[in-house]
């Protein structure tokens, strides 16, 4: 028999690895990012003091979107939470893909956080 390859789990241990290395300060947080079927999220967190600093998501009541799960509303998460960002003096940041592939919609929001100003 064939054992079925839990993606959830391995991507998980990608995570646990990579975050081993990547840790956000108050002079360059993290910018972590969640994706589900339905929605993506991302958040700026200094991990040091343990305070998420800036978040958007497509389940903002801003965001005006046709359909949470395309790379438009990946477009869109990235714009929001980089101006939220910069108007918080929030310039650099040190970008956690959590053990997600940088393709699709991951790739899309990292491009367009860099597109309004972020620096990664």
């Amino acid at each position: 028999m064939f054992k079925k390859i839990d993606k959830n789990s391995n991507r998980k241990a990608r995570h646990e690895r990579v975050r081993k290395k990547i840790s956000g300060t108050s002079e360059r947080p993290r910018l972590c990012v969640f994706r589900s079927n339905n929605h993506i999220y991302a958040q700026i967190i200094d991990d040091i003091a343990g305070h998420t600093l800036v978040s958007a998501s497509t389940l903002d009541k801003s965001a005006d979107l046709d359909s949470t799960k395309n790379k438009d509303a990946s477009k869109f998460v990235g714009e929001l939470v980089a101006k939220r960002a910069l108007e918080k003096g929030i310039t650099e940041v040190v970008f956690d893909r959590s053990g997600y592939i940088y393709h699709g919609r991951i790739k899309e929001l990292a491009e367009s956080a860099r597109e309004a100003g972020l620096k990664f």
